[in-house]
């Protein structure tokens, strides 16, 4: 046997690293973390006390909040119905934990699908009129899951400029992992969908993705016209209803809203908005269903969802169900809002829904209403690129069943005079 000087080996390594360093140092080898020392933008705005990420809510009510020392309406949280306070989503939580524990400590293939997981999978499937559906860990994984094992080599996958980035990276998943193709269409534009669909071979398979709600703009996909057309090239097509779910169509998400369930091929969505939770969930048919369980590596590779967190699901779902007041009160708070915000001359783009931005289309600027808003007790989300196209910066603004008029009109008043201190409405426009 060959034995290993400890001594010579330490020096020869260290030599070898300091070689390395040096000629780094020279500028003859690139260093990978030279990218760390030059992000500067993040580093700059905290100096100028602007920077809005990574804050820590030191309490929230779910409507309210405290936020940086202040007391504050909470107008950017996708808590569309506020179940994430509810007693019986909490209590179920509860009793999850008491019977199950904490944690899973495994994946669905091994010892991580429990009993509340396959009730998940079947209500869900009802409950968006679906065949099939399956449990993942999180929305994220559920479309990368999902795309990269449906489109592989060959297949094209068809996805509106503004898709979620989640499905972005589905598509560079399948890429890399097979050599799939990725097209993109102008948003919402059906006759773009169908330039990109004549551009591709017919013997091609093909996914169109499009989100239900997209959740920055807060504007409507308009799925009668992307099925006819997907349908009139051979494409199957796939809804992301992570904004829609408890929101359209009492709260079935976008096919059910537009009566096209039967039309449609997959159903996307997650429960870290309405459904008081963390993860996500595909539904189709069962062969595509049973398909996706066998070959999603985010979904082979993952630990499951932990029961506490099925079980809040499963909670929502029965007050969605049976409740139909909560998508109600949504949709009254979300109207009294939109009218306010353009009473004052807000530019809300094309929002029809609760996700209703405030266009501002400058960086600085909105930063500056992102921290004033804070001192006048509102919290909204600043979004700049590349959460949105350059030049499209905005303040993304969202309701909750559980808002009241006086957690609204608190609201108002505080974008009122934060918008005409920085210019952002028209002078002279008032809520009076």
């Amino acid at each position: 046997m060959i034995g290993f000087n400890v001594k010579v080996g330490y020096n020869r390594v260290f030599s070898q690293s300091a070689r390395v360093w040096e000629i780094t140092r020279r500028g003859i080898m690139k260093d990978i973390f030279d990218k760390t020392r030059t992000f500067t933008r993040a580093k700059e705005a905290m100096e100028m006390g602007l920077y809005p990420y990574f804050q820590p809510l030191t309490d929230s009510e779910a409507t309210t909040a405290t936020f940086m020392g202040k007391d504050v309406v909470m107008i950017g949280s996708n808590n569309y119905l506020g179940l994430t306070t509810h007693p019986k989503v909490k209590q179920a939580s509860i009793e999850a934990i008491e019977r199950f524990g904490t944690s899973c400590t495994g994946s669905r293939f091994l010892n991580g699908t429990l009993a509340f997981h396959l009730q998940l999978d079947r209500r869900l499937a009802e409950f968006v009129g679906m065949e099939a559906a399956i449990v993942f860990s999180t929305g994220y994984q559920t479309n990368l899951g999902t795309i990269s094992a449906i489109v592989q080599r060959g297949d094209f996958a068809i996805i509106d400029k503004d898709d979620h980035a989640s499905i972005v990276d589905g598509c560079f998943m399948a890429r890399g992992m097979t050599g799939a193709e990725m097209r993109r269409f102008n948003h919402n534009d059906p006759a773009s969908l169908e330039d990109a669909l004549k551009r591709i071979p017919e013997d091609a398979g093909k996914l169109v993705v499009v989100d239900g709600v997209y959740s920055m703009g807060g504007d409507i996909a308009p799925l009668p016209e992307l099925v006819e057309i997907s349908k009139r090239y051979g494409a199957r097509i796939m809804v992301d209803d992570a904004h829609s779910i408890g929101v359209l169509a009492n709260g079935r998400g976008t096919a059910a809203h537009f009566g096209l369930t039967d039309e449609v091929d997959l159903i996307m969505g997650t429960f870290s908005k309405s459904l008081a939770s963390i993860g996500g969930f595909i539904a189709g048919s069962e062969t595509a269903i049973h398909y996706i369980q066998h070959h999603a590596r985010p979904f082979a590779f993952s630990a499951s969802l932990p029961a506490a967190n099925a079980a809040a699901v499963l909670a929502a779902l029965d007050i969605i169900e049976s409740e139909p007041e909560h998508v109600q009160r949504l949709w009254d708070n979300a109207n009294y809002m939109r009218a306010g915000l353009k009473k004052l001359g807000y530019d809300t783009g094309t929002s029809t829904t609760p996700v209703i931005p405030l266009m501002i289309r400058d960086d600085y600027r909105t930063a500056l209403a992102w921290r004033a808003l804070i001192e006048e007790g509102v919290y909204t989300n600043p979004v700049v690129s590349p959460g949105v196209p350059p030049n499209g910066s905005l303040l993304r603004t969202s309701y909750m069943a559980t808002h009241t008029h006086a957690h609204l009109d608190r609201a108002l008043r505080g974008l009122e005079i934060v918008g005409h201190n920085l210019d952002l409405i028209p002078e002279g426009t008032t809520l009076d």
